[in-house]
């Protein structure tokens, strides 16, 4: 099988903007940490997005045969109404709004996020720290930063000093783009700033008034940590005050990661990561996706088609793989088009895998140029899964191989014009890429027993209808499945069946 050594993994680098070879600290080992949901709402279908993308990178670099430690977060305090440093908890609103406590906010959307990403075939991630699980660590690192002299404490809250940071390091922005001087003009203005020596500094503690629900002691007085504190105290703790890659959308870069940077910084003396890999956003039918314009939905809503903009429900699978039909940092558009094309192109996928299982080989007369159009497609599809995850060109030669596999099952091409070790190679690592890569499997519908014995005596009939020469009756049957999106294939060994 594929390893690391075979197929060197590329990531282009958000920090570098360059695509660079990927090399790990520890060789064989692999630490990455993305940064999960607030849970305080229904996931979105941008958040599936952004967790499908670190969880093929996830499947992959477990089969190349790294060790991978996978931590991603759950924000459960912290995280403030529009991101910003003043009011309100956005858990705590949300509790306050449902009259429930803010840990039953927390509980019932974390378990919805877990039941939504199952639902999609995601792996569990390696550990699942909390926010409130931490509070204990986030102000040790507080006064880490304030040791160093990087914060300064007003009132009973701390803020971070971006402009002393900056002079000592440097670095502020590099990762977004942003440019200090900008940032300055463009945030002089803004109210609620008195307690800050400039507007850019940003809060790694707050204090908390007599309103607020979700507060803790500590030597600066009752509080709550920084949104931003959170993701340097966890990803540190768990995975070394340096690490592999680090991962999230778009959305994140600023200031939720550039602020993490200058935390990590300030606190440890070291820029805690090497790789930060961010997926791009979703639009709909080329329009950004937004509540206020009705043009956002839910993936209960896309897996149900109970929305004005949906023909009809698509499965979790068909989503899943319309999803990998985009390279991660490309805008994914939404539209039915698409999905019904991304359905079909998930049927003629699995069935392909499934005809793969069920061919029997058989020595025949070699086929050297068929030999090597298999064998590079293959090489071909980790090619381009090590060339920063390109799931959408390695889909291509899933493809490129699912015609040559019809050929096969089809009888056009003898199973034998391939060595037996290339079909065996075949068939694991063709399944290999798309179940535990790709995460793709198969979907049930219905009973499948019953079906596959109802299959079997329509197959029989017709089959006695064929040695009967009744051949009027035999393609009156083929013709009637073909038209309910089910295709017989008939070979040597027998009749079969894919349904389309």
């Amino acid at each position: 099988m594929a390893s690391y050594q075979d197929y060197p993994l590329s990531i282009y680098n958000s920090y570098s903007r360059e695509k660079e070879v990927f090399t790990p600290i520890h060789v064989g080992h692999v630490g990455l940490y993305v940064c999960g949901p607030t849970v305080y709402n229904f996931v979105h279908l941008g958040n599936v997005r952004t967790f499908m993308t670190f969880d093929v990178l996830y499947r992959y670099l477990i089969f190349l045969g790294y060790k991978v430690r996978y931590v991603r977060n759950i924000t459960d305090v912290g995280h403030l109404v529009d991101d910003v440093d003043e009011g309100e908890d956005k858990i705590a609103k949300k509790a306050r709004l449902d009259n429930l406590e803010p840990m039953e906010v927390v509980q019932m959307y974390t378990n919805d996020f877990h039941d939504t990403l199952h639902l999609f075939n995601f792996k569990s991630p390696s550990i699942e720290p909390t926010a409130t699980g931490h509070i204990i660590e986030q102000i040790q690192m507080v006064q880490q930063i304030l040791d160093h002299g990087f914060a300064y404490e007003v009132n009973g809250s701390v803020y971070f000093d971006v402009l002393k940071y900056q002079a000592a390091n440097g670095n502020y922005g590099k990762l977004s783009g942003r440019v200090l001087e900008d940032l300055m003009n463009n945030t002089r203005e803004l109210d609620g700033q008195e307690e800050k020596r400039n507007a850019l500094d940003f809060a790694i503690w707050k204090n908390a008034d007599e309103h607020h629900i979700m507060k803790w002691p500590s030597p600066w007085g009752i509080g709550f940590p920084g949104w931003h504190l959170e993701c340097s105290v966890m990803s540190t703790k768990y995975l070394g005050k340096e690490f592999d890659i680090h991962g999230g959308g778009m959305d994140l870069k600023f200031p939720h990661h550039e602020c993490e940077i200058a935390q990590s910084v300030a606190a440890d003396g070291k820029v805690p990561v090497r790789y930060w890999m961010h997926s791009n956003m979703l639009t709909v039918n080329g329009q950004k996706m937004s509540k206020s314009v009705g043009n956002s939905f839910t993936p209960a809503e896309l897996l149900t088609g109970d929305h004005p903009l949906l023909e009809k429900g698509y499965t979790p699978m068909t989503v899943r793989f319309f999803m990998m039909q985009s390279h991660y940092s490309s805008t994914l558009d939404f539209s039915n088009d698409a999905l019904v094309a991304s359905e079909k192109g998930y049927k003629r996928l699995m069935n392909a895998l499934k005809a793969l299982n069920n061919l029997v080989y058989k020595k025949g007369a070699m086929d050297e140029a068929l030999e090597n159009e298999i064998s590079t497609s293959l090489n071909n599809a980790f090619l381009n899964l090590s060339d920063d995850l390109n799931t959408a060109k390695c889909i291509a030669n899933l493809f490129d191989i699912a015609t040559r596999i019809n050929s096969f099952a089809d009888n056009k091409i003898a199973i034998g014009s391939i060595s037996e070790n290339l079909f065996q190679r075949l068939q694991k690592e063709y399944a290999a890429i798309i179940e535990d890569i790709l995460g793709i499997k198969a979907e049930e519908t219905g009973n499948t027993a019953v079906v596959d014995q109802l299959m079997q005596l329509v197959i029989d009939i017709r089959q006695e209808a064929r040695q009967n020469k009744d051949f009027a009756t035999s393609d009156k049957i083929r013709d009637a499945l073909g038209a309910a999106g089910i295709q017989l294939k008939d070979s040597a060994e027998g009749t079969g069946y894919v349904m389309n």
